[in-house]
């Protein structure tokens, strides 16, 4: 079997003509900071969803401690937690939608933006390229597709 035998990367993983070691390393690496970003987003929600779990939870414990004839632990709780902001005028819905708008949007906008300029929109184009080059040729476990 030769490697006449094993596809190559489809245009969109193709440099196209002319272009630069140094952008597609550049474009790279804001490919590599977008990456972290929409995992720092993810963990955003993460916080979201932890935070408003948590205080539903204690909601339940308000409750129970009505119940429980506790009045004074649960208001107390009700009064000074439950339903808090947890930084000054923000829940944690806000804090989500503040970074949507202000960071992740707009990088989301850039990095497009740069790809379609730079590279005709194609992505991992680094990553492509590092597979052709390490992958052994020939092997049936180191195929494009």
């Amino acid at each position: 079997m030769t490697d006449r035998d094993f596809p190559v990367p489809e245009d969109s993983h193709l440099r196209p003509d002319g272009v630069a070691d140094a952008t597609v390393a550049a474009l790279a690496r804001v490919s590599e900071a977008w990456e972290y970003t929409a995992r720092a987003r993810g963990h955003l929600y993460t916080f979201h969803q932890l935070t408003g779990s948590a205080d539903r939870i204690l909601h339940d414990a308000v409750e129970l401690l009505r119940q429980a004839g506790h009045e004074d632990a649960a208001e107390l709780l009700a009064r000074e937690i439950a339903g808090r902001n947890v930084i000054p005028g923000h829940w944690t819905f806000q804090i989500v939608e503040a970074y949507d708008r202000t960071y992740y949007g707009p990088f989301a906008e850039a990095e497009q933006r740069l790809r379609d300029e730079l590279v005709g929109g194609r992505r991992h184009l680094y990553e492509a390229e590092m597979k052709q080059r390490l992958r052994t040729h020939g092997h049936p476990d180191h195929t494009w597709d």
